[in-house]
């Protein structure tokens, strides 16, 4: 278990280091803005969805490790996906790290695939907030919502 963590551990430290799909979409069609007020964590996050396929995906901002991974690794993950499998991906990410009806028996979000390596941020529920802040942002860019997100 303890090798375990520490490779979720290096994948986290090194999305944080080396985020992907950083920088301004050209061409974005939907965006929203997220902020934690408690960690300082800030993103906005942006869309080019085009035939019900989310065809790009992009952040801007700054936030704290658990975060800036969190972000990368989103956009990885959801990049091409359509748009009812992006926000299946989003709600199944929340319950997992929230303990919500699909992962609030200690499942380890095995359907997740590499996003599995945020399951042991439920062990700190501050941090929780820091994970999940770029998923509520691209719900509400998805959705179109114009008020920001916050995780307060």
């Amino acid at each position: 278990m303890s090798d375990l963590r520490d490779l979720y551990q290096e994948v986290i430290i090194d999305h944080s280091r080396h985020p992907r799909n950083r920088g301004k979409l050209e061409g974005a069609n939907r965006s929203a803005e997220g902020y934690n007020p408690l960690c300082g964590d800030r993103f906005t996050i942006q869309l080019l969805v085009e035939g019900g396929i989310v065809r790009d995906i992009r952040f801007e901002g700054s936030g704290c490790a658990i975060a800036t991974a969190s972000a990368s690794m989103m956009t990885e993950d959801l990049k091409g996906r359509p748009e009812g499998e992006a926000e299946e991906r989003y709600r199944r990410f929340r319950e997992v790290l929230t303990g919500g009806p699909a992962g609030g028996d200690g499942e380890e979000g095995g359907d997740l695939g590499k996003l599995a390596v945020f399951t042991g941020v439920r062990e700190f529920p501050v941090r929780v907030k820091c994970a999940t802040l770029p998923w509520h942002t691209f719900e509400a860019a998805l959705r179109e919502k114009k008020d920001p997100v916050t995780t307060e």
